[in-house]
Formats: C-alpha cells, sequence, structure tokens
C-alpha cells in the first residue's frame, strides 16, 4: 500500500494516464480480496469509511427485501447516519 499513498496516489477511477498504476494496484486488490473470501471480484466493493461501509450494507439488505417498506430493527447505540437511514427506509418516524 505504501507506494500508493506516496508515488501513486492518483485517483483510480480518474481517466488520466496517471490513474493506470493505482486502477492496475487497486484490480489486483479487489482480486485477492475476492481470492481470499470465496468471491469474485465483482463483488467486492471497497469504501472510504466505516460509516460508508454500514450504509452500503444496510441498504443492499432493505433493497434485496422486495418490500417498499421493510421492517428494519435496530439499537438506540446505532452509528447516527445508520439509524436515520434505518428509520428513513422502514418509513418510521421515530425518534430516540
Amino acid at each position: 500500500m505504501l507506494p500508493h499513498l506516496t508515488d501513486f496516489f492518483w485517483n483510480p477511477s480518474s481517466s488520466h494516464p496517471y490513474a493506470q498504476a493505482p486502477r492496475r494496484a487497486l484490480d489486483e486488490a479487489r482480486a485477492q480480496v475476492a481470492d481470499l473470501i470465496g468471491a469474485r471480484a465483482g463483488e467486492v466493493v471497497f469504501t472510504a469509511s466505516g460509516s460508508e461501509a454500514d450504509l452500503l450494507a444496510l441498504r443492499g439488505v432493505v433493497l434485496a427485501s422486495g418490500r417498499p417498506r421493510p421492517h428494519v430493527i435496530t439499537q438506540a447505540t446505532e452509528h447516527p447516519p445508520c439509524w436515520r437511514h434505518a428509520m428513513r427506509w422502514s418509513g418510521c418516524t421515530a425518534r430516540r
């Protein structure tokens, strides 16, 4: 990882030529993680934070339910952004 924090720090999603090395490294890392967990590379998603990962997982579960207002169970100590989204997606107006 170190070279990509010091020398190859360009956005791997960019079309700029400097993005090619980071893009290759990201693709390789995604393939390595996929192999490690028995998944396909296209199923591996890297996020920038725990909050982003939590919200992505919660959104995936809500969408996979196929219900317009799924029953979402969470706890009062849930990370505030996740709690708010869970309440919104389930149609709940509850407050802490």
